[in-house]
């Protein structure tokens, strides 16, 4: 393989225009603002009423297209990281493909890894670079859960927000970019976090329930997500860490090497678990779950953009990227800036 490696030369972000605090929440499910924001950290989530996905995927793209130098022309490739798509098909990145004017006949393609999926993404983004098969690559998370949660289950509803993430990879081959990555599942344990799809019923569909297997079952379940929290709790943290370490062996790297840590921001106290495990400072690791909740495949996306524009990021910093969700599925990323 060559030296050729995936540097981040542009990001952007995108948030629905409606923000609901816990407050609101109050009058939606029983729960109030002191109990979600002791539990979780949250304050805030935006909300999606009239944009889809593709509105809000479509102006983090281009805002990250922008911020990058290129032109839309450039794209050779979009990778978008999604599971709550406005439509089975066609791909959520063929539709911001078409909407941002991008060249007709490039690849656009969509992954299915939960809150992990943005980092699926750029593992997919970053391969195709690294094989000199794209110079430049889009790369989106985006995610509405207000489609997916139960607004009556309270130790779930109050979690999630929606919103879109992105950013341009580019070849280039001075040492800066990606460094490894690194992508795990294990489905085994996939019904401790999981949405059904609405299956619609055929002149063939079996009718004994008796007859169904587990899995048949599981799709005539409301199309809600479904999360058991505490089992997720203890396997996020093992795994989120895992994955930070995997990251820095690969690399010869030690945590206090990591100028910023920029985790999946599902809950502060799983941040809290890994920031303790590896002995990091606050100012190495950025949190934004506050204002957005958990955005599942943007999350990261977001908080990426939202530091380098604070000025957390620079030149040669060494950036690790840590994700973990429905699948279940995690995984890291290590950047040299």
């Amino acid at each position: 393989m060559s030296d050729i490696r995936s540097r981040i030369i542009g990001t952007g972000s995108c948030l629905p225009k409606k923000v609901v605090s816990n407050k609101d929440l109050e009058a939606v499910v029983d729960t109030t603002d002191e109990w979600i924001s002791s539990r979780t950290g949250i304050s805030t989530r935006c909300i999606a009423t009239s944009e889809s996905a593709v509105d809000v995927a479509s102006k983090a793209a281009d805002e990250a297209i922008k911020a990058s130098g290129l032109a839309p022309e450039d794209i050779d490739l979009v990778v978008t990281g999604t599971v709550t798509p406005d439509m089975a098909f066609p791909s959520t990145s063929s539709m911001v493909q078409s909407r941002l004017g991008l060249r007709s006949g490039i690849p656009a393609l969509d992954v299915s890894a939960a809150c992990s999926g943005f980092l699926y993404a750029l593992d997919v983004a970053d391969k195709y670079i690294r094989l000199e098969d794209a110079k430049n690559v889009l790369v989106i998370g985006v995610d509405l859960f207000s489609r997916v949660v139960d607004w009556t289950d309270r130790s779930t509803c109050v979690l999630f927000g929606d919103g879109a993430g992105a950013a341009v990879l580019k070849a280039e081959s001075n040492g800066n970019g990606i460094l490894s990555t690194h992508m795990h599942s294990d489905g085994r344990h996939g019904e401790l976090l999981y949405a059904p799809m609405d299956i619609k019923e055929h002149p063939f569909s079996v009718k004994d329930e008796a007859k169904a297997d587990d899995n048949g079952s599981k799709l005539r379940e409301p199309s809600t997500l479904k999360m058991r929290g505490n089992e997720i709790f203890k396997i996020a943290v093992r795994s989120m860490n895992g994955a930070i370490m995997e990251a820095l062996d690969s690399n010869g790297l030690k945590a206090e090497d990591i100028t910023l840590l920029v985790p999946h921001q599902a809950n502060t106290r799983i941040i809290k678990a890994m920031k303790d495990r590896l002995d990091l400072p606050d100012g190495k690791i950025f949190v934004n779950i506050s204002k957005y909740g958990n955005t599942s495949a943007a999350s990261i996306p977001i908080a990426l953009d939202e530091a380098f524009r604070e000025g957390r990021i620079k030149d040669g910093d060494i950036v690790i990227m840590v994700a973990f969700g429905g699948g279940l599925t995690w995984g890291s990323v290590a950047v040299r800036w």
